[in-house]
């Protein structure tokens, strides 16, 4: 059995390498600790499902294991994307669960989305599960008669609720890209029960990922929808992360939509029924966001990225909708109010099928130039080192405002540029856009030159 490693133990999930720092002793110590913490909150069952990794049976069954060891019942829910898991806490009687997925790391990696008692957690609640595990706590408390387990088959009743409160104006034609993440298992039935006709690629499922990295926020992952939409008569292309919680769109002339414009066509509709409320975004979205939520009569919010953290910010402020740039959608409009790519593609399906000419109307939402994701990659721990010692040293000349509510966003007249360390490996996350490509340089040295300063021999991106 593996040695329990606190690198694991991320701000808003769990995560490691199979074999290297996870296996399944340490899965069995994950359910006991968070059954024990389940229990103290008066919560007696937890909801369980996986994705696609070929790890996931052996973890998933430790998980289980675990969980009943602290007298918790387990409904598992097989192989399921992670808003099922998220779904099936809010209508089956039962308001923990916990999703074995890697998300869009390798498939060497896999790990742990949890709900505690109806909240996503994150932070020092999941530091607190690491120490009960290191100081035996957990050992002490697991005398309980063991939990029961049963399976449930969650499918027909999360299909059901959305098709039944959705109407498509017409017939849509769309490009559906699951990059053999578990998101195929479900995509191409929710699209044909709206009446649309799918062209699907890469929807079986497999762990290994053969084809490209089930990953939407990265340019490269999209080109197999890009090259379908030209070859077809099909009208836009939507895109899948490995667990189903995060949304990719496409055009018909094949320009990638990013999260942070669709959140623009999403926050105008909204705001129709929630005049007035907060829509809120992460520290990477676009500059454009802000006057465009207010200017449709909503309030703009700036937050930290993370899903667990933007999903905490909106049960505090009430939002109807949140975003980020990753393409975590978050509709407590008509929803629940979790992070769910394939519902999120079905709110911009109803939306556009409203249209004669849908890329034109995604096509026409604001941007300006930008760069994708960048990354310096760092050691271990390292990057947060890094941002640190920025947001204590960095000094940027003519900048408008500095915000650091997540790592360094330095606002200009004509752009911004942002550095934060990533939460979930150790690199150090970059974007930049502005008004002109001479304007986006310019910024670019500045954030060059401040972590030069900081660490001579960064190896940077740009």
């Amino acid at each position: 059995m593996l040695p329990l490693s606190k690198s694991i133990f991320k701000a808003y999930d769990i995560r490691g390498i199979v074999g290297t720092t996870l296996d399944a002793g340490i899965a069995r110590q994950i359910g006991q600790a968070f059954g024990v913490a389940a229990r103290a909150k008066g919560e007696q069952i937890v909801i369980i499902g996986r994705d696609g990794r070929l790890s996931g049976p052996e973890l998933t069954a430790a998980l289980a294991t675990g969980l009943q060891d602290a007298g918790v019942d387990v409904i598992d829910l097989g192989v399921v994307v992670t808003p099922m898991v998220y779904f099936a806490t809010n209508i089956l009687g039962a308001q923990s669960g916990i999703m074995v997925t890697g998300s869009h790391n390798p498939p060497d990696y896999n790990g742990f989305k949890m709900v505690l008692a109806g909240e996503a957690i994150y932070g020092d609640t999941i530091q607190q599960l690491y120490q009960a595990i290191a100081n035996g706590s957990v050992k002490a408390t697991v005398s309980a008669p063991a939990g029961s387990y049963r399976q449930h088959d969650i499918k027909d009743a999360y299909l059901q609720r959305i098709v039944s409160d959705t109407k498509l104006a017409r017939p849509m034609k769309i490009v559906v890209d699951c990059g053999n993440g578990v998101a195929g298992a479900f995509a191409g039935e929710l699209y044909r029960a709206l009446g649309c006709e799918v062209q699907e690629l890469f929807c079986e499922v497999d762990g290994t990922f053969p084809n490209h990295h089930p990953d939407p926020a990265h340019p490269e992952n999209l080109q197999d929808v890009i090259r379908a939409l030209q070859n077809s008569d099909a009208e836009i292309g939507l895109a899948f992360d490995g667990d189903g919680d995060r949304l990719g769109v496409v055009t018909k002339d094949g320009q990638i939509i990013y999260p942070d414009r669709q959140l623009m066509l999403f926050a105008a509709d909204v705001l129709t029924r929630h005049p007035g409320r907060e829509i809120l975004y992460d520290v990477k979205c676009t500059r454009h966001l802000a006057p465009w939520i207010a200017r449709h009569g909503g309030k703009p919010l700036m937050w930290k990225t993370g899903h667990s953290l933007v999903k905490a910010k909106m049960r505090e402020t009430g939002a109807p909708l949140g975003g980020e740039m990753s393409g975590h959608v978050f509709f407590k409009d008509r929803w629940y109010g979790f992070d769910d790519g394939l519902y999120a593609g079905v709110r911009l399906l109803e939306l556009l099928s409203r249209e004669s000419d849908p890329s034109a109307v995604l096509n026409a939402l604001p941007q300006s130039s930008s760069t994708p994701e960048l990354q310096l990659k760092l050691e271990e721990g390292e990057n947060f080192a890094l941002i640190e010692k920025l947001q204590r040293e960095a000094n940027f000349p003519g900048s408008d405002e500095i915000i650091k509510i997540d790592g360094l966003r330095v606002e200009y007249a004509d752009g911004f540029g942002l550095a934060r360390s990533s939460n979930t490996t150790p690199v150090v996350v970059m974007r930049f856009e502005a008004e002109s490509e001479q304007a986006l340089a310019r910024i670019q040295s500045e954030f060059k030159r401040v972590i030069l300063a900081a660490k001579h021999d960064a190896s940077l991106p740009f």
